[in-house]
Order: C-alpha cells, then structure tokens, then sequence
C-alpha cells in the first residue's frame, strides 16, 4: 500500500512539513511514503496510490498553481481515484495568512476526484489538515507525522 505525499514548495518549509508527513506514513507497517513535489509526479503516481496527501504554501489563500496543475492536468485519471483517501497540509507567511482557505481549496480539487477527505487527527488540531506560519517547529512536525500515520492506517482499513 502507498500514500503519495505531493507537494509544491518555494522556500522550503512546505517541503519540511511534507517530510514529516511522510515519515507518519512510513511508521505504520505495510505502507509506504511516496514523496513527490509537484513538477516530478506522474499519473502513475496517483494511480498507484491509495492515498493522496498534496499541500502547497498559502498563495493568495489558495493552493499555489503548480499543485492546482497536477489536479487539472491529471483530471484524466479522475474517476480511477474516487474513494481513495485525501488529505491537506499548507505553510504560510502570516498567522492570519489564509492558510484554512488553502487546504479547502485542495479538499475541493480531491472531492471532485471523488477521493474520502480525511482532516488530522484529534490528537492534532482534529481540523482541515496540518498548517504553520513559516517553517514547521517540532510541534507542527509532530503533527505533521499524526496526519500521516492517521491517513496510513486509514489506508490499511479500507484497503486492507
């Protein structure tokens, strides 16, 4: 089983979230992490995913075009994705910086694909997905692995 943890990041500290992301996934046996950044991923990558974890920094409170790019040149592949389990993250440069709006904007893109929107765990925040404000502490790290491993076991439920 694998989950694809897709990113766009510019500065770094999206890519360090989606590192934290995808070493959650990878402490649940029998699931593997698939770290992708947007301009390197491949339909292959979706389909042979169980899982899509996409975040993106905060660009005028959506998801930044080249993570809105994947979602529109992939559409193809749209229906062999439906009820595979998709999840958020984002980065920002501000604490009021439109992070919640970002992450609605890819649960949007991955409802449309017919996936099943998971937020993180209780144990997180229990919102829209993990978020920060410039690069992620220890704190945020740490949430960043709960999402993951949230979405990892989730995977072995419904996959499994």
């Amino acid at each position: 089983m694998q989950v694809l943890v897709l990113y766009y990041s510019k500065g770094g500290n999206t890519r360090k979230l989606a590192e934290a992301i995808a070493w959650g996934v990878e402490r649940v046996d029998g699931v593997t992490a698939r770290l992708q950044k947007t301009d390197t991923v491949t339909t292959s990558d979706f389909l042979n995913s169980d899982a899509v974890i996409a975040g993106s920094p905060v660009y005028f409170g959506v998801m930044a075009a080249q993570l809105k790019k994947v979602f529109d040149d992939f559409v193809g592949v749209r229906k062999k994705m439906e009820n595979k389990i998709g999840a958020a993250f984002t980065t920002s440069g501000d604490q009021s910086g439109g992070k919640e709006t970002t992450m609605m904007s890819i649960i949007q893109a991955m409802m449309i694909y017919g996936m099943i929107i998971v937020g993180d765990p209780l144990s997180a925040t229990g919102h829209y997905g993990v978020s920060c404000v410039g690069s992620p502490d220890e704190k945020t790290e740490n949430n960043g692995m709960m999402l993951g491993q949230r979405v990892a076991e989730l995977v072995k439920k419904i996959r499994g």
